[in-house]
């Protein structure tokens, strides 16, 4: 992006990360739900949940919802679908089962209109779990029937409770939506926005603090003393030779009056100079010893990486960074002193090297970037005039020493030599307090003026940038359709390789978890969300289960190679979760013929919860967002009980559902 009104996007402006984003925790209320909140503020947060992904949060603001009064037939829906996405039949325990029971009895009482058809479809969907597939046509008629995105709803989060007959006739539809909704909404343009950081506000070195009154409370004595021993030689010279006095301190006062007017700029600039050297002044990138902290480090890494990728025409990358290293050294140091803070990576302060960089391009395009060097210079000819000057003032003080030696005794004559040197050296301390103070004064003004207008510009790129992140950065319900299609085409093409139906499956599971490298972001109070995932599918029939693995680039959904394998159901003899506080949780395989397999379900968090977070809550968010739950309780039933699970756990021969008419 360019600094100003307008900017051009293109793949430099996101993809020109330094190193791997380890995380991004993006500071939203979309899921912040006041103490006080109403049970219609409660349920609408349930519902948000619900869509983006986090059924077992949206269960718990339903619920508590309806019971504070809240509840109608599209509370009620809602509250359906959150018991049921993400689980399978057998996953409802018996209390869950009665508060179905319980709730398929209220339907008669609420209000007609589409909620209540949705409701009761959802019921009776449910209730099809058991039924022979021939009992399932006025159902799906009823199914398709309803408005469309209460039907895409259902079927969405009653994936894993649709089987059999029922499901395969859906199932074409199902596949169809995915297709067309999986790079919907600008998906390949987008998803990097959703792992860019939220940038840290702008900010700039303030003006340094002003001299200039304490050099205006000594100036007095310094004046002082030059004025008395000044008054002094005069006297000296008046007494010797009036005439010749007053002729030579006339030229003094003249040739010293010129020197002051004519350096003051001069000394100004000079003294700037120095003072922007010191400010310049950073430890020798050379020595180990001498690099900074380590957020140092990154900030001088990421400084040089923006340079070599923002390089004028007619530079080459290496040319440009040997042309602007002392810049970029006091940009370093500058930005290292701005925002050294334990909570603040480099990954938010990008934005501002990124603009700082390309600032640096379009003032060299502008003939501007060392600008500074010669602003305000002092011309030759003002300069001579004060060396001339000052010559001249020596000569004069020289030739006032001598009328006072050509009339005076040895006494005077040492008085006037220590006149004299006490007149060099408070004039000269007088001079010096004097500019100062007249410099600091001009500096003071100048620096303040450049501090706003340096911080103006970057808060206006600031701005740019956020509104750029804002408008860019996918919603958490985009993230969840888009990772919904790419699991329903996942699952469809392992279907159709291994030529099965959903007639001949028992039942079926994903396990979504990371896939090393990758950047992760998550809303807070959300699921965390990566960049790369890896799918894990397991399908259980009545002959074995087939395990079906990728790797997934969730920003254009390009695939890994596949890995399958299958087993018999006694093949697996055990399943166990580790939990490692520095690590994570590993899931672990255990095959009679094999070695034992991990999979890591869950990285570590290792980042800082907000205040307002629960560490648990956001852990148990998390495994149900991969699909853990359900994939551990499937693999433990199997690995524990064998084919006798699986028996036990057909639909066909499960206790049917009855939903109350």
């Amino acid at each position: 992006m360019n600094d100003g009104s307008s900017f051009t996007h293109n793949s430099a402006a996101y993809d020109s990360t330094v190193g791997i984003q380890a995380e991004t925790v993006h500071n939203s209320n979309v899921y912040f739900v006041h103490p006080d909140a109403s049970p219609q503020e409660k349920y609408k947060v349930g519902v948000r949940f619900l869509e983006d992904g986090v059924p077992s949060r949206a269960r718990d603001m339903i619920s508590d919802a309806i019971a504070h009064g809240h509840d109608n037939a599209e509370v009620r829906f809602h509250w359906v679908l959150a018991m049921l996405s993400g689980r399978a039949y057998h996953d409802l325990s018996t209390e869950e089962l009665q508060r179905l029971h319980h709730a398929s009895r209220l339907v008669r009482t609420y209000a007609e209109g589409e909620w209540k058809d949705a409701l009761r479809v959802a019921f009776e969907l449910l209730a099809m779990v058991s039924t022979a597939d021939g009992e399932s046509g006025r159902v799906l008629e009823r199914l398709r029937a309803l408005p469309p995105r209460r039907r895409d709803a259902i079927l969405h989060h009653l994936d894993l409770v649709l089987t059999g007959g029922l499901k395969d006739s859906l199932w074409a539809e199902n596949r169809d939506r995915a297709e067309t909704a999986r790079f919907g909404n600008d998906r390949v343009q987008r998803v990097w926005a959703y792992f860019e950081p939220d940038p840290i506000g702008p900010r700039a070195l303030p003006p340094r603090p002003s001299t200039a009154a304490a050099a205006r409370a000594a100036l007095p004595v310094r004046a002082g003393l030059f004025v008395f021993v000044t008054a002094f030689l005069w006297i000296l010279g008046i007494l010797a030779d009036p005439a010749a006095a007053v002729i030579e301190l006339l030229v003094a006062l003249g040739a010293g009056l010129t020197a002051a007017h004519s350096g003051r700029r001069w000394w100004y600039q000079e003294y700037q100079l120095k003072a922007r050297n010191r400010m310049l002044r950073t430890p020798n990138t050379g020595d180990p010893a001498s690099t900074g902290d380590g957020f140092t480090i990154r900030v001088r890494h990421s400084f040089d990486h923006y340079f070599s990728t923002r390089v004028p025409h007619g530079f080459a990358p290496h040319e440009w960074l040997g042309h602007t290293v002392h810049l970029r050294n006091s940009l370093v140091a500058e930005i290292a002193i701005l925002y050294r803070e334990s909570r603040v990576s480099v990954d938010r302060v990008n934005w501002l090297i990124r603009y700082l960089a390309e600032d640096a391009r379009d003032r060299h395009n502008k003939g501007t970037l060392f600008d500074h060097r010669h602003r305000n210079e002092t011309p030759a000819g003002t300069k001579a005039l004060c060396v001339l000057a000052l010559i001249a003032l020596g000569i004069t003080t020289l030739a006032l020493l001598g009328t006072v030696a050509s009339g005076a005794g040895a006494l005077q004559m040492l008085l006037a030599i220590l006149a004299v040197v006490g007149a060099v050296w408070s004039g000269r301390a007088a001079a010096y307090l004097w500019l100062e103070a007249l410099g600091e004064e001009h500096r003071l003004v100048e620096e303040t003026q450049e501090y706003q207008e340096r911080l103006a510009a970057r808060q206006v790129a600031y701005q740019n940038w956020k509104s750029f992140l804002d408008a860019t950065r996918p919603s958490e319900l985009e993230m969840e359709t888009w990772l919904t299609c790419d699991k329903t085409l996942f699952v469809d093409e392992a279907l159709r390789h291994y030529q099965l139906t959903w007639r001949d499956l028992v039942t079926h599971t994903i396990l979504i978890t990371s896939a090393r490298p990758y950047k992760r972001g998550r809303v807070k109070g959300g699921p965390w969300r990566y960049s790369r995932y890896s799918f894990r599918l397991f399908l259980v029939t009545q002959d074995g289960v087939r395990e079906v693995s990728t790797e997934f680039d969730f920003a254009d959904a390009r695939r890994g190679s596949d890995q399958r394998s299958n087993y018999r159901f006694d093949a697996l003899s055990s399943v166990q979760v580790t939990e490692r506080s520095h690590a994570g949780y590993d899931l672990e395989l255990v095959l009679t013929n094999g070695p034992a397999r991990n999979i890591r379900v869950k990285d570590a968090e290792s980042h800082q919860l907000a205040p307002d977070e629960n560490a648990s809550e956001i852990s148990e968010i998390n495994l149900n967002a991969a699909g853990f739950i359900h994939t551990f309780r499937l693999l433990e039933g199997i690995a524990a009980d064998g084919k006798g699970w699986i028996e036990r756990n057909n639909p066909q021969n499960m206790p049917s559902f009855r939903a109350a008419d």
